[in-house]
């Protein structure tokens, strides 16, 4: 999954010479967090609303409203962005943008062309989007996490007990983290499931991996069978 796939297209710009009350005001009408400042077409800089705070905060507390208004009317824009942004290319994956994000512990940056364009922003919301759509959460339905062995077939067998139940799995994804030494955590999310028969499903999964835990996100109903340790 690329980053130009999941970005916003509709990129809200701002000029290094445009005040840090216009600044304010973009924000509050598109409700974003981060503007890219450009001039002349090219990318110089990033103001964020934590920018725009920190720059208003030590005066906030000695002014009044109008003079602190004036204020924010006369500082601009390039005298307290970034000047030195992170940005990721469009071809990227969201993965590694995730990654980088968490690392530099920012919520956002510019994305660029292969021109070095400004063609989106990724943002941690747009990742929680990818992160919502890849787990299947949107069909609701019921998320099974299991302890299974890394080897071939050791999926098959849970999904083959799932479809003998008419259920339709919507997502499967799985991780080495917090597995036991040649196993590996697999999280799968099933719906179409007859709660009716659910009890007996659950038994039956229990024959063929360690169950972790079951969450039915239709009823709200979960139950807690081994907990994971790091």
């Amino acid at each position: 999954m690329l980053v130009k796939n999941w970005m916003s297209k509709t990129v809200v710009t701002i000029e290094e010479d445009d005040s840090m009350q216009h600044a304010m005001s973009l924000m509050k009408e598109h409700k974003i967090r981060m503007l890219p400042v450009v001039a002349k077409g090219q990318l110089v800089g990033v103001v964020s609303d934590t920018d725009l705070k920190r720059a208003s905060a030590s005066d906030a507390t000695t002014l009044d409203m109008h003079e602190l208004l004036y204020l924010i009317s006369k500082i601009k824009v390039q005298d307290i962005m970034t000047k030195t942004p992170i940005t990721v290319p469009q071809n990227l994956t969201v993965e590694e943008t995730a990654e980088l994000l968490m690392r530099k512990k920012i919520s956002g940056c510019p994305v660029l062309d292969d021109n070095g364009l400004v063609v989106g922003v990724i943002t941690r919301d747009d990742l929680f989007k990818v992160l919502i759509m890849l787990s299947g959460l949107g069909k609701k339905g019921i998320q099974l996490a299991f302890q299974v062995e890394d080897r071939s077939g050791s999926i098959k067998n849970i999904t083959d007990v799932i479809r003998k139940y008419d259920g339709r799995i919507a997502s499967i994804l799985s991780s080495y983290e917090y597995a036991a030494p040649g196993h590996r955590i697999v999280y799968i999310r099933t719906y179409d499931i007859d709660r009716a028969v659910l009890p007996k499903l659950v038994e039956e999964l229990k024959q063929v991996a360690m169950l972790i835990y079951i969450v039915d996100h239709r009823d709200n109903k979960r139950e807690i069978f081994h907990d994971l340790v790091a």
